[in-house]
């Protein structure tokens, strides 16, 4: 017979079980989520929280959509500090250094490996992790033989001019999506008479050097682009256009985590 709550997607927030319940509960077969946020400065329009806010929404939603498809994937609370070292201009934003934050989620696989837990999925709302996160994979994979995995909560998209999201594909902090999201999840947290364009539109000359898809990265501070601490236009965002990128989001991590169930690195 199956244990009550083993299957079922009521509450899969795995710190609610006590110990020996989670005990009998984790098998090699378990896939456990760690939400990962942070908390940084987001102009004056967006919370500190707002990285912190989305993937933990995203990832709930996510986890429990996918253990009603019969995944067996249980969730972290969110780890709500991280590498946020591109915002250490702005008072508010409190970030780890890369290698303390490369020791904790070390040490975060090493506990889910304790479990008995046969893989640990990432699921991150903040782009500066993006690069650590990857080496972080390949280092617990090693030492402790855990699946290991790390994706985007999936809302974040630079505009390129269409759906009034002229950012010249910038739009990569507090701007014309990362707004409409919030305005689905917390909109009493955003005060939208505050918020202002910032598109830095003279990077659009160079073919190689850019954000996030361009061959040539470099290093940055948000601060380079402006006192706002905005990348992008979020003076055109709206809550419906937040709740279809919140349901994206949703899809994309639950497909995912499905995939990553059957994952087996040799055929």
């Amino acid at each position: 017979m199956t244990e009550p709550g083993s299957g079922d997607s009521m509450n899969r927030l795995l710190t609610d079980l006590p110990q020996p319940r989670a005990a009998r509960l984790l098998a090699e077969s378990s896939i456990v989520v760690q939400p990962i946020g942070a908390l940084e400065q987001h102009g004056a329009h967006l919370p500190l929280s707002t990285d912190l806010v989305i993937p933990d929404a995203i990832a709930t939603a996510a986890v429990a959509r996918a253990a009603a498809d019969g995944v067996d994937a249980w969730l972290l609370p969110p780890l709500a500090v991280s590498k946020s070292d591109e915002h250490h201009w702005a008072p508010g934003t409190i970030w780890l250094e890369a290698s303390t934050l490369w020791r904790t989620l070390v040490d975060v696989g090493r506990s889910v490996a304790a479990t008995g837990a046969g893989t640990l999925v990432f699921v991150n709302g903040h782009g500066g992790n993006t690069a650590l996160l990857q080496v972080v994979n390949r280092e617990i994979r090693r030492r402790s033989g855990l699946r290991t995995f790390s994706m985007g909560s999936g809302v974040q998209r630079a505009g390129d001019g269409t759906q009034g999201r002229d950012e010249l594909g910038m739009g990569i902090h507090a701007g014309h999506s990362e707004t409409s999201v919030m305005l689905a999840l917390r909109p009493e947290l955003v005060d939208m008479r505050a918020a202002v364009r910032n598109v830095p539109e003279h990077l659009a000359d160079y073919e190689t050097i850019g954000f996030n898809g361009y061959p040539v990265s470099f290093g940055w501070t948000s601060d380079d682009f402006g006192a706002s601490g905005v990348i992008g236009d979020p003076t055109g965002a709206t809550a419906e256009y937040g709740r279809q990128l919140v349901e994206e989001g949703v899809s994309f991590v639950s497909r995912a985590l499905s995939e990553v169930a059957r994952f087996r690195h040799a055929g």
